[in-house]
């Protein structure tokens, strides 16, 4: 069964897409079978791997509101473990359309779910807004996952986040955690991405990642190539932090793994008594 996590943050701007992206193609490079799904209108995390607007014609709106096979939608990448299901303009549209459909928010879960096992790893971005997309993606996460700017407002930013992710827990997903919090753009020439970068370890602990995503000229270039990162210049700080993201976002996996299998031993132990 794959892990589902999302990428999500209400404020725009943190590096939300390109965390998304780069996180799928890193996973992918470390011979994890990942599925990307993109449920930003947007479509940026699609063309960030490198396909085209327009050169297809069924997107994840087809499936959420027409009822497409998912297998009609599927779109590879030059990645061969890495697959995506895209996202297209109709998407907009699909906000308004899934206000009447019952059940609405678990629309995107009963289609993930149908799948994941052919899958170790299924990364949701995310659109900036708590719209009904947004919530599916939530609803059917195992795990969150929260880019941050290292900016004055970050800290502001992740208290408006907890209190949405408290509701999801209490009303739609209680079984919903933290993957962690991930300090993007971060530039270690300034004393402000110190300083922010201190205060929310101070604040949230180990809930922040121990990677952490520099400001980094080529990982800004890889989008305008539709190219991850690890494919547009594999030595840059961008491809590295990247590729290390998704080494802590796998031992994480195993952690919990073993967690649950020790919780099922403890208890097949207790029962047998």
């Amino acid at each position: 069964m794959a892990k589902i996590i999302a990428v999500a943050n209400q404020k725009g701007g943190v590096g939300k897409t390109t965390t998304s992206v780069n996180l799928a193609a890193s996973l992918a490079a470390s011979e994890m079978r990942v599925l990307l799904v993109d449920t930003d209108p947007q479509a940026n995390a699609t063309s960030g791997v490198g396909i085209q607007r327009g050169s297809f014609r069924r997107s994840l709106y087809h499936a959420l509101i027409l009822d497409e096979p998912l297998a009609n939608i599927f779109q590879n990448t030059e990645l061969p473990l890495l697959k995506v299901l895209p996202a297209d303009r109709n998407l907009t549209g699909a906000e308004v359309e899934l206000v009447e459909i019952e059940r609405r928010e678990y629309k995107l879960k009963a289609l993930l779910r149908s799948i994941d096992s052919e899958y170790d790893f299924i990364i949701i971005d995310c659109p900036p807004s708590l719209g009904l997309l947004t919530l599916n993606a939530l609803t059917c996460a195992d795990t969150l996952l929260v880019p941050i700017q290292c900016e004055y407002y970050a800290l502001e930013g992740v208290t408006e986040l907890f209190d949405t992710l408290a509701r999801i827990r209490r009303s739609l997903n209680p079984g919903l955690t933290i993957e962690g919090l991930l300090l993007t753009m971060y530039d270690d020439r300034t004393n402000l991405s110190s300083a922010v970068a201190a205060d929310l370890r101070s604040f949230y602990g180990q809930q922040v990642l121990e990677t952490v995503i520099p400001r980094n000229v080529r990982l800004a270039e890889a989008p305008s190539y539709g190219k991850p990162i690890i494919l547009y210049d594999i030595r840059s700080r961008g491809a590295e932090s990247y590729l290390q993201l998704a080494k802590e976002i796998i031992t994480h996996d195993k952690k919990s793994s073993r967690a649950g299998l020790e919780r099922i031993a403890v208890g097949d132990s207790g029962d047998g008594q």
